[in-house]
Protein backbone atom coordinates (compact mmCIF):
# COMPACT_ATOMS: atom_id res chain seq x y z
CA UNK A 1 0.00 0.00 0.00
CA UNK A 2 1.40 3.44 -0.86
CA UNK A 3 0.90 6.88 0.64
CA UNK A 4 -1.97 7.82 -1.69
CA UNK A 5 -3.89 4.69 -0.66
CA UNK A 6 -3.18 5.35 3.03
CA UNK A 7 -4.47 8.93 2.99
CA UNK A 8 -7.48 9.15 5.37
CA UNK A 9 -7.83 12.94 5.00
CA UNK A 10 -7.54 13.26 1.22
CA UNK A 11 -4.43 15.42 1.37
CA UNK A 12 -2.97 13.76 -1.73
CA UNK A 13 -6.27 13.62 -3.61
CA UNK A 14 -5.85 14.86 -7.13
CA UNK A 15 -2.08 14.50 -7.25
CA UNK A 16 -1.28 13.81 -10.87
CA UNK A 17 1.67 11.40 -11.24
CA UNK A 18 2.44 12.70 -14.72
CA UNK A 19 2.89 16.23 -13.39
CA UNK A 20 5.28 15.00 -10.69
CA UNK A 21 7.85 13.52 -13.08
CA UNK A 22 10.24 16.46 -12.79
CA UNK A 23 11.30 18.38 -9.74
CA UNK A 24 10.50 21.62 -11.57
CA UNK A 25 6.87 20.53 -11.70
CA UNK A 26 6.61 19.92 -7.95
CA UNK A 27 5.45 23.39 -6.96
CA UNK A 28 3.08 23.60 -9.93
CA UNK A 29 1.51 20.24 -9.07
CA UNK A 30 1.00 21.28 -5.46
CA UNK A 31 -0.96 24.31 -6.62
CA UNK A 32 -3.05 22.17 -8.99
CA UNK A 33 -4.38 19.78 -6.35
CA UNK A 34 -4.23 22.04 -3.30
CA UNK A 35 -2.71 19.50 -0.89
CA UNK A 36 0.60 19.45 0.95
CA UNK A 37 2.31 16.54 -0.84
CA UNK A 38 4.85 15.67 -2.03
CA UNK A 39 7.07 18.23 -0.29
CA UNK A 40 5.20 17.89 3.03
CA UNK A 41 3.68 14.53 3.83
CA UNK A 42 1.82 12.93 6.69
CA UNK A 43 4.06 10.54 8.66
CA UNK A 44 1.38 7.89 9.10
CA UNK A 45 0.86 7.73 5.33
CA UNK A 46 4.54 6.82 4.85
CA UNK A 47 4.53 3.80 7.17
CA UNK A 48 4.32 0.67 5.02
CA UNK A 49 5.62 2.29 1.84
CA UNK A 50 7.87 0.11 -0.28
CA UNK A 51 11.60 0.76 -0.57
CA UNK A 52 13.56 -0.29 -3.66
CA UNK A 53 17.16 -0.05 -4.82
CA UNK A 54 18.27 2.02 -7.81
CA UNK A 55 18.13 -1.20 -9.83
CA UNK A 56 14.50 -1.66 -8.76
CA UNK A 57 15.13 -4.57 -6.34
CA UNK A 58 12.64 -4.78 -3.47
CA UNK A 59 14.42 -3.82 -0.24
CA UNK A 60 11.44 -4.00 2.10
CA UNK A 61 9.10 -1.43 3.58
CA UNK A 62 9.11 1.37 6.12
CA UNK A 63 7.97 0.22 9.55
CA UNK A 64 8.56 3.38 11.56
CA UNK A 65 9.85 6.94 11.37
CA UNK A 66 12.17 8.11 14.13
CA UNK A 67 11.87 11.80 15.01
CA UNK A 68 14.55 13.87 16.73
CA UNK A 69 12.41 15.60 19.33
CA UNK A 70 14.91 18.45 19.89
CA UNK A 71 15.23 19.51 16.26
CA UNK A 72 11.92 18.24 14.89
CA UNK A 73 13.67 16.45 12.01
CA UNK A 74 13.08 12.91 10.83
CA UNK A 75 16.29 11.13 11.77
CA UNK A 76 15.71 7.61 10.45
CA UNK A 77 13.26 5.43 8.67
CA UNK A 78 13.16 1.93 10.12
CA UNK A 79 13.23 -0.45 7.18
CA UNK A 80 12.11 -4.06 7.42
CA UNK A 81 13.93 -6.46 5.14
CA UNK A 82 13.80 -10.22 4.68
CA UNK A 83 11.84 -12.83 6.52
CA UNK A 84 8.40 -14.20 5.79
CA UNK A 85 5.18 -13.01 7.47
CA UNK A 86 7.22 -11.10 10.04
CA UNK A 87 9.37 -14.12 10.95
CA UNK A 88 13.11 -13.69 10.54
CA UNK A 89 12.88 -10.11 9.34
CA UNK A 90 15.72 -7.76 10.14
CA UNK A 91 15.24 -4.06 10.88
CA UNK A 92 17.55 -1.30 9.71
CA UNK A 93 17.75 2.35 10.71
CA UNK A 94 18.23 4.12 7.40
CA UNK A 95 19.14 7.81 7.54
CA UNK A 96 16.22 9.82 6.22
CA UNK A 97 18.58 11.73 3.94
CA UNK A 98 19.56 8.44 2.24
CA UNK A 99 16.00 7.90 0.97
CA UNK A 100 14.45 9.55 -2.08
CA UNK A 101 10.71 9.68 -2.64
CA UNK A 102 9.67 8.34 -6.05
CA UNK A 103 6.38 10.20 -6.58
CA UNK A 104 5.67 8.50 -9.91
CA UNK A 105 5.75 4.96 -8.48
CA UNK A 106 4.76 6.05 -4.94
CA UNK A 107 7.66 4.43 -3.10
CA UNK A 108 11.08 5.23 -1.71
CA UNK A 109 14.42 4.60 -3.41
CA UNK A 110 17.57 3.79 -1.44
CA UNK A 111 20.95 3.94 -3.17
CA UNK A 112 22.03 0.57 -1.74
CA UNK A 113 21.99 -2.75 -3.52
CA UNK A 114 20.22 -5.72 -1.95
CA UNK A 115 23.48 -7.53 -1.10
CA UNK A 116 24.87 -4.47 0.69
CA UNK A 117 21.67 -4.07 2.70
CA UNK A 118 21.90 -7.70 3.80
CA UNK A 119 25.30 -6.87 5.34
CA UNK A 120 24.19 -3.54 6.84
CA UNK A 121 24.11 -3.01 10.59
CA UNK A 122 20.63 -4.05 11.62
CA UNK A 123 18.72 -5.12 14.68
CA UNK A 124 15.98 -7.39 15.91
CA UNK A 125 12.52 -6.01 16.73
CA UNK A 126 13.08 -6.99 20.38
CA UNK A 127 16.50 -5.28 20.70
CA UNK A 128 16.52 -1.76 19.32
CA UNK A 129 19.79 0.19 19.41
CA UNK A 130 20.21 3.51 21.18
CA UNK A 131 19.58 5.68 18.13
CA UNK A 132 20.44 8.82 20.12
CA UNK A 133 24.03 7.57 20.61
CA UNK A 134 26.28 9.77 18.43
CA UNK A 135 28.82 6.97 17.82
CA UNK A 136 26.06 4.66 16.61
CA UNK A 137 24.70 7.45 14.37
CA UNK A 138 28.11 8.14 12.81
CA UNK A 139 28.48 4.45 11.94
CA UNK A 140 25.04 4.28 10.33
CA UNK A 141 25.61 7.45 8.30
CA UNK A 142 29.05 6.23 7.21
CA UNK A 143 27.57 2.94 6.03
CA UNK A 144 24.92 4.64 3.88
CA UNK A 145 27.20 7.47 2.73
CA UNK A 146 25.03 10.19 4.22
CA UNK A 147 25.77 13.06 6.57
CA UNK A 148 24.06 13.32 9.95
CA UNK A 149 21.47 16.09 9.78
CA UNK A 150 22.82 17.38 13.11
CA UNK A 151 26.10 18.22 11.35
CA UNK A 152 24.23 20.32 8.81
CA UNK A 153 22.35 22.12 11.61
CA UNK A 154 25.56 23.04 13.44
CA UNK A 155 27.12 24.85 10.47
Amino acid sequence: MNYEERDPYGMYKGMNSASLRSSAALSDSMNQHGGPGPQLMGADTLIGNDVVSLSDDDLGDIKELMLDMKSGHVAYAVLSFGGFLGMGEKLFAVPWSALRLDTVNKRFVLNVERERLQDAPGFDKDQWPDMADSEWARGIHAYYGSKPYADALNR
